[in-house]
C-alpha cells in the first residue's frame, strides 16, 4: 500500500491515524514497507508517524548518527508532539536510544528491535560491492530467517542505493558513525518503559545483543520471536504487533 509522504520544510514523513504518537525510525537500508504492518495495525488507535531520515540529504560534513538524532528531535518539536512512543529498528533503534538519552522528557516509551548501539554485523567483514547484484541479494537475504522476504523489489532497492557512488559513500559515513558511538555506558540512565523485541535467528544483531540491552536498561522487557531474523516487524508481524500492543496498553 502506498502512503502519502508529507513535506513540510526540510521534513518528509508519513502520518496515519490519531491519538498518542507512535514514532517509527527506520534503519540504514530501511524501506517504508518495513513498517507496513505496524502502520496498518496501529493507526486505528495511534497517530503513527514515520519520518524519512535524511541520510541522503544532509551535508556530508554533518552526517552522523547524532545529526540524525537531532533531526528527529527537531521534527518532534516542529510537529509539536508531546511525549512520543518511539520505536526503532536497526540503525533506527540506535537513533532512538540517543534520542531518549539526550531528550528523555520527550519520550513516553522506547521499543527496540534488532537495534545497533552495542554490536552489529551488518555486512560481516565486507562492505557492499557496487555493481554486484548477486552480492547484494545475498546480503539482503542475510537480514531474514526466511529468505523469501528478500523480494526482488527489496533487493533492487538496496542495490540501487549501494550502486550510486554518492549514496554508498553516505552509507559508509553513517555506518562508521554508528560503530564509533557505542551507547553501553549510557544505557543505565534510561528510565522510560522499554520493550525489546528480537528475532531469535537475527544474524546482524544476534540474540545476545538483545540480552545485553535487557541487562543494561533497567526494567526493560525482552521478547524473542522464533524463526525470525533482523526485522521482526516485517518477517513475523502478527506476534510482533501483539507484543507491542500489550506493552503500549500497559503504559496508557
Amino acid at each position: 500500500m502506498e502512503h502519502l509522504i508529507h513535506e513540510e520544510g526540510k521534513f518528509k514523513y508519513i502520518q496515519k491515524g490519531e491519538g498518542e504518537v507512535l514514532l517509527l525510525l527506520h534503519g540504514l537500508f530501511g524501506a517504508l514497507s518495513n513498517f507496513e504492518y505496524i502502520i496498518n495495525d496501529f493507526s486505528p488507535r495511534y497517530k503513527v508517524v514515520v519520518p524519512l531520515l535524511p541520510i541522503f540529504e544532509l551535508p556530508t560534513d554533518n552526517l552522523s548518527i547524532f545529526s540524525l538524532m537531532e533531526y528527529v528531535n527537531e521534527f518532534v518539536e516542529a510537529q509539536q508532539f508531546d511525549k512520543v512512543n518511539v520505536l526503532g529498528n536497526s540503525l533506527g533503534g540506535h537513533i532512538a536510544l540517543l534520542y531518549v538519552i539526550n531528550h528523555p522528557e520527550r519520550v513516553k516509551t522506547l521499543t527496540l528491535t534488532g537495534s545497533s548501539g552495542l554490536f552489529e554485523s551488518a555486512m560481516g567483514t565486507t562492505f557492499p560491492k557496487r555493481g554486484d547484484y548477486e552480492f547484494m541479494k545475498e546480503k539482503t537475504e542475510y537480514t531474514f530467517y526466511d529468505k523469501r522476504h528478500a523480494t526482488k523489489e527489496l533487493v533492487d532497492e538496496v542495490f540501487g542505493i549501494v550502486n550510486d557512488r554518492e549514496r554508498a559513500f553516505r552509507i559508509i559515513l553513517t555506518a562508521k558513525s554508528a560503530i564509533r558511538h557505542n551507547v553501553e555506558e549510557h544505557l543505565g540512565s534510561i528510565n522510560v518503559p522499554t520493550l525489546l523485541i528480537w528475532g531469535q535467528q537475527d544474524t546482524i544483531t544476534p540474540a545476545f545483543v538483545g540480552e545485553d540491552f535487557h541487562k543494561l536498561i533497567k526494567g526493560s522487557e525482552l521478547h524473542f520471536i522464533d524463526e525470525c531474523g533482523h526485522a521482526p516487524m516485517m518477517e513475523r508481524p502478527e506476534p510482533f504487533n501483539e507484543i507491542l500492543a500489550q506493552f503500549l496498553a500497559k503504559t496508557k
